[in-house]
């Protein structure tokens, strides 16, 4: 499996895992980890946060009818960057944009958005089109962001892939080196608050 999936002479990075065709569980399991599919249980928050939610939407609503989302970057400018700068004003969290990581030849790259706070880490992959995708590039980025970051200690990391959209969440279970893909997915800006609280409850820990 190792020489159909991955080639012996050639370095990867995150944006190839988007292109290549094998199964998830494949090229996951390539890596030394493994996947399963259900509903993910968030950390939970009781903290109200509709202003942050209503404050969002509007604008969206707003200014949608002015504003071109023809590429990812556009998406990225006017659906994902305000949500991630509304959270970071609720929480003690630090954001890096292209956060750069170089584990080996399998993995390396940039990660769009990582947002670190003492006892938790996102990390957020915004691509134009395909979740499904998507979801394999996220993976690899997850599985990039364990080995790089081995002395932290957070039992669990949180990934989310977008589209703009819409949100789908995965987890990485560190210790038995599993990640779990959310069945659910989440619509940009009907439902900002779960986003929000989505975020906020991972974050604050």
């Amino acid at each position: 499996m190792a020489a159909r999936i991955f080639q012996s002479n050639k370095r990867y990075t995150f944006s190839d895992y988007f292109d290549l065709r094998y199964p998830p569980e494949e090229i996951i399991g390539e890596l030394g980890y493994s996947l399963s599919v259900k509903a993910l249980v968030f950390p939970e928050t009781h903290r109200a946060y509709d202003e942050a939610t209503e404050r969002l939407q509007t604008t969206y609503y707003e200014l949608l009818p002015k504003v071109s989302l023809n590429s990812e970057i556009a998406k990225r400018e006017f659906m994902i960057a305000p949500l991630l700068y509304e959270v970071l004003r609720n929480v003690d969290a630090r954001l890096n944009i292209e956060y750069p990581i170089d584990v080996d030849e399998r993995l390396s790259g940039s990660l769009d958005y990582l947002i670190r706070a003492r006892q938790a880490l996102v990390v957020v992959e915004a691509k134009k089109g395909d979740l499904d995708r998507g979801f394999t590039q996220l993976a690899a980025e997850l599985i990039a962001l364990d080995q790089y970051m081995e002395d932290r200690e957070d039992p669990v990391f949180y990934g989310a892939i977008t589209i703009g959209e819409l949100w789908r969440f995965t987890s990485l279970a560190r210790a038995p080196k599993h990640l779990t893909r959310d069945i659910h997915t989440y619509r940009f800006p009907e439902d900002t608050g779960d986003l929000f609280g989505i975020l906020y409850g991972i974050l604050q820990g």
